[in-house]
């Protein structure tokens, strides 16, 4: 367990900037959440925007804990932070790490988890990876628990054997939030998707950079493109990853993989074009969806408010819907502009708008509900 420390050698991890984490749990919480005969933890890569989240999720959701251990690079390595009124001493993520823990969480970016993940479960350790690397493998579950939780049966605390479960992508778990129930309802056997991408998609280094850029532009400077390669205040490009020979860019073609193999249907059809656009931590996402059998927007609206982790903001008559500050720091995924597509006979087809906030959802919570699931 990451050792204690003295409260005033606190680096201090949580800044001014509104997208960071706030303050944790009061002690009245604490107690549910520590306990002797729960999981040892371990977070990997807690110093990032999505680690930080981990911790204030764990700490939302009384998760219970009897031990934490808080890891990162050896840049960080012998920094204080402060989780639950307890500081703990940030340790260096080595091949030791893991002795005696029970559930890892990775958020620390791919190379990191292709070598230290499968070293996590040769200890024993069951990992939740927020990830790229391990997705698309056979064999490893991907997983939304409000969607294919069946895709991890078996997989438990206490089972005497290391696991890995896979993290989806931040735009496919927004995406399929609002999707999966319909398809559900009416089997979805077409879906254009067109996102809408936050700066926390590309880490807390990004979010400080718009911020950057936008006082640099308003006051008449020139912008500081470290992250991206062109100005991102107050413009908006095609999503940075690598563009591939079918000319569609690795962020695209994780909507149409992954939402293949979480969905078990490698027939459904999918194409997606990814935005970035000057938002600080939550996507947006216009999905057209067309169906097998008929589905219209009356009974789709009463499909979406039943569904648990989505709220249904849709008020025609104020132009009132779903947008990035509204689902900011929250939960669950919002669902809007639920119509009929002209475009299709019949009522065979729908166009949604969804929000989702990319940190929380999109990432850190998703990987805490699939620890839940573990327990």
């Amino acid at each position: 367990m990451a050792s204690l420390a003295h409260p005033g050698s606190q680096t201090r991890l949580f800044t001014k900037l509104s997208h960071q984490p706030k303050k944790f749990t009061p002690p009245s919480r604490i107690r549910m959440s520590l306990q002797e005969n729960a999981p040892s933890l371990a977070v990997v890569g807690v110093t990032g925007a999505v680690g930080q989240e981990f911790l204030s999720v764990l700490s939302d959701r009384d998760f219970p804990y009897r031990s934490i251990k808080m890891l990162a690079s050896k840049r960080s390595a012998g920094k204080q932070l402060t989780f639950q009124d307890r500081n703990y001493t940030i340790e260096e993520l080595t091949e030791d790490s893991f002795d005696g823990v029970d559930i890892a969480l990775f958020s620390a970016g791919g190379s990191i988890s292709k070598h230290f993940g499968p070293v996590a479960v040769d200890k024993g350790a069951i990992v939740v990876d927020n990830s790229s690397a391990f997705r698309m493998e056979e064999g490893i579950p991907l997983v939304i628990p409000e969607v294919n939780p069946e895709a991890m049966e078996g997989i438990k605390v206490g089972m005497g054997k290391g696991a890995l479960i896979a993290n989806p992508n931040c735009s496919t778990i927004i995406c399929l939030m609002a999707a999966t129930p319909l398809h559900r309802h009416a089997k979805v056997q077409r879906m254009v998707v067109s996102t809408y991408q936050a700066a926390s998609g590309a880490g807390a280094a990004a979010m400080e950079e718009l911020e950057l850029q936008t006082r640099e532009v308003l006051e008449g400077k020139p912008p500081t493109c470290n992250i991206f390669k062109q100005q991102y205040a107050f413009n908006l490009f095609s999503h940075n990853a690598p563009i591939l020979s079918n000319g569609y860019n690795e962020e695209e073609m994780k909507l149409v993989k992954e939402t293949r193999k979480i969905w078990n249907d490698m027939n459904v059809k999918v194409t997606a074009t990814c935005i970035r656009v000057p938002v600080m931590r939550a996507h947006a996402e216009s999905i057209n969806l067309q169906f097998q059998q008929p589905l219209d927007e009356d009974t789709a609206k009463d499909i979406l408010k039943s569904t648990p982790g989505v709220v249904v903001i849709d008020d025609r008559a104020s132009n009132h819907f779903p947008t990035p500050l509204e689902v900011s720091n929250k939960d669950n995924v919002a669902v809007g502009r639920i119509r009929r597509d002209l475009s299709q006979d019949g009522n065979k087809g729908l166009d949604i708008f969804v929000c989702g906030d990319q940190i929380r959802k999109g990432a850190a919570l998703n990987a805490i509900q699939i620890a839940e699931m573990l327990l």
